[in-house]
């Protein structure tokens, strides 16, 4: 029989107590790759250091490599390796804070629903990224005309998206006389605990005026700031960690040390002591949300779309580059930095310090093609509001300008050596045709700027901003991405 991290000698130390002990009050929609080494991370430490008992129940829902995932859990009792890579060498974890984990292709949908309304389960977090919350980016209010969205209005009890499985669950939860629960966004979406409550109260609303009612009474939003680099999983880093823990674990994950989790404390049905291993707790999340979407998460957008032009491969080699390290330092202090309002003792330059640091830690390799899929829902939020508040006070966005050109010269499909790529994005398709049109660069800037759901009503009649957009795209065009950011 193949050894794995039940059955074979492993190189770390696994869980301590009995799984037994577990009780899924957390269930988890997204079990993707942050999720398994962020929160469930914090869950296991919790458990590792006290007599707690809160268990997650994981749910994908996602076809291919989600159902296979929950598969290899299942096989491994539901343990996998989280492994830390810093400069000084790799730490090994092995995760037992999952008690439980579902797929509707191999559990149902039924499952899951039953999962979301029993009676102990009291948090359900999500990571099911922008695109999954099916709101409009420039709106913020639930796309009724989404596929998923009208599956689901019209057959609500086998749905198919998060957000129709919240809602239905908790349905029964209503006709079952139980409480709320609180829904808690892990995604890297600004006031994503507001974004979360106008998709499901929008979806409810759509179903049924007294249940979305309830709702608001029984369920609450809280918004969180999560932060720790987490690369997409590789057959490499797959590999890689196998060698070092001496088992194959289909679900490990590698990351980088650092990690940070800030959350409005607003749990309607109690909550795990998240704070004794280092979560905080606070009344207002958003100057950090903040802080992290425009400093880390812009910078990030800015990295991979022009250093995927540009050749490179990975965030750490982009860095690499004097010009372009110089570049996200000057975006992060000069351009983010002043739009932030922060408490007295944050030092911001010193935070952007130390995400340069972050990202050149060579142990990761956190792809620009990943970070640069799915622009248009992280555009509006990462660059497109720092730069509205730039035109009202009249002060210097160069880098920002540069971020929003290279961003729609990447959804180009195509590098600055000709080469040809997929572009990852809900709007694939609205890009293609854009760029398929025998245009100038100046129309094609136009063509999508009148892309409403990313860049509103008000930037597209901002003379400045189109010019500036404009001049800054040609330049692109002219000199290439490593050029225009060298000469910035």
């Amino acid at each position: 029989m193949e050894q794995n991290l039940v059955s074979g000698a492993v190189n770390a130390a696994r869980p301590s107590w009995d799984a037994s002990r577990l009780v899924p009050r957390i269930v988890h929609l997204g079990c993707g790759a942050f999720h398994r080494a962020h929160q469930a991370l914090y869950t296991h430490r919790l458990l590792s250091s006290s007599d707690s008992d809160w268990g997650i129940c994981e749910v994908s829902l996602m076809s291919g490599r989600g159902a296979q995932l929950i598969g290899d859990l299942n096989a491994q009792n539901r343990l996998y390796t989280v492994a830390e890579r810093g400069a000084g060498g790799t730490e090994l974890y092995i995760v037992g804070a999952v008690a439980e984990a579902l797929h509707p292709q191999s559990d149902g949908c039924q499952a899951i629903l039953e999962a979301l309304a029993r009676p102990e389960t009291a948090v359900v977090s999500l990571t099911i990224t922008e695109k999954g919350y099916c709101t409009g980016a420039a709106s913020g209010q639930l796309d009724l005309n989404t596929p998923l969205i009208q599956h689901d209005l019209a057959d609500p009890q086998q749905p198919q998206s998060a957000i129709g499985y919240l809602v239905e669950a908790l349905a029964i939860r209503r006709r079952r006389g139980l409480p709320g629960f609180t829904v808690l966004s892990c995604d890297n979406v600004r006031e994503n605990g507001h974004v979360a409550k106008a998709a499901v109260t929008g979806l409810a609303q759509a179903r049924d005026a007294e249940l979305a009612a309830w709702i608001a009474q029984h369920v609450t939003f809280p918004c969180t700031m999560v932060d720790r680099i987490v690369p997409a999983a590789t057959a490499e880093t797959l590999d890689e960690i196998a060698q070092q823990l001496g088992v194959y674990d289909p679900c490990a994950i590698a990351c980088e040390p650092f990690h940070q989790w800030v959350i409005e404390d607003n749990f309607v049905n109690g909550r795990p002591e998240w704070d004794r291993v280092g979560a905080q707790f606070v009344s207002d999340v958003v100057p950090f949300e903040l802080m992290k979407l425009r400093m880390l998460n812009g910078s990030h957008t800015f990295l991979a779309c022009l250093g995927y032009l540009a050749g490179y491969r990975t965030i750490a080699e982009t860095v690499s580059d004097p010009a372009f390290r110089r570049a996200a330092r000057s975006l992060m202090q000069d351009e983010q930095a002043p739009t932030l309002t922060m408490p007295p003792d944050t030092d911001l330059s010193g935070y952007a310090a130390r995400l340069i640091e972050r990202f050149s830690n060579p142990a990761l390799k956190h792809q620009t093609a990943q970070i640069a899929s799915d622009g248009s829902q992280k555009l509006p939020q990462r660059l497109l509001d720092p730069i509205r508040q730039h035109l009202r006070e009249g002060s210097d966005w160069r880098y920002l300008a540069l971020g929003v050109a290279g961003w729609m010269r990447y959804v180009g499909g195509v590098d600055d050596r000709g080469g040809h790529y997929a572009v990852v994005d809900p709007l694939a398709a609205t890009f293609a045709a854009i760029h398929q049109q025998p245009q100038t660069p100046a129309e094609r800037v136009r063509a999508l700027l009148d892309i409403g759901d990313i860049f509103g009503s008000d930037l597209p009649a901002h003379p400045h901003f189109v010019d500036a957009i404009t001049v800054v795209y040609c330049q692109l065009l002219n000199d290439g991405a490593a050029a225009a950011v060298a000469a910035r």
